[in-house]
């Protein structure tokens, strides 16, 4: 990622990474590879021309143009709906291969996934989406539980109860405040 404070320098450098990349037989990837408006004035830039500001999604997190509650510009992420989808194909999965597990080692099991889940994606601004994914772990940890017999076994209340009672979950957290 390299960052420009006017166009036409982005647009030099890109043009000259790309010829500098074909001395060494080498190519830039070109889906990967983009000039996007972005920054404090984008917003005003854009709306002149009828686009909004871009985004770009590094590290697993979606970066985009925000304001801060008291109107200044400020650079916000979210976890990237990617990334986001593939982990929770993956809790789907985990779920299915636990089913037959007791429900204390269950919600170990699914805890230590929550706990490095918020330690990576807890950062400012996310707290949304790291809270999406808690519901999304207790909605798939509800359907496995009442697919281990032949009858329903919890309601959505009971097994709520149960949850915040006998078998807790570990609650969504920031652990990365990035303006402090």
């Amino acid at each position: 990622m390299v960052t420009f404070q006017y166009k036409s320098d982005a647009v030099w450098f890109y043009e000259h990474l790309k010829h500098r990349m074909g001395h060494f037989g080498l190519s830039l990837e070109e889906e990967k590879s983009r000039l996007i408006e972005f920054g404090r004035y984008a917003k005003e830039r854009c709306s002149k021309s009828g686009t909004k500001p871009g985004t770009f999604t590094f590290l697993g997190f979606t970066h985009y143009c925000s304001k801060s509650k008291n109107g200044r510009f400020r650079v916000k992420r979210k976890t990237s709906k990617k990334k986001f989808a593939k982990k929770c194909r993956e809790i789907n999965q985990l779920m299915g291969h636990m089913k037959t597990w007791k429900l204390k080692e269950i919600t170990a099991k699914l805890n230590q996934i929550l706990t490095g889940y918020y330690h990576y994606y807890g950062i400012t601004d996310n707290t949304e989406r790291i809270t999406a994914f808690r519901y999304h772990v207790m909605k798939s940890l509800f359907y496995c539980l009442n697919r281990r017999s032949q009858k329903k076994s919890y309601n959505w209340v009971e097994f709520l109860n149960m949850i915040d009672n006998s078998y807790p979950l570990v609650r969504p957290r920031i652990y990365v405040s990035v303006y402090n």
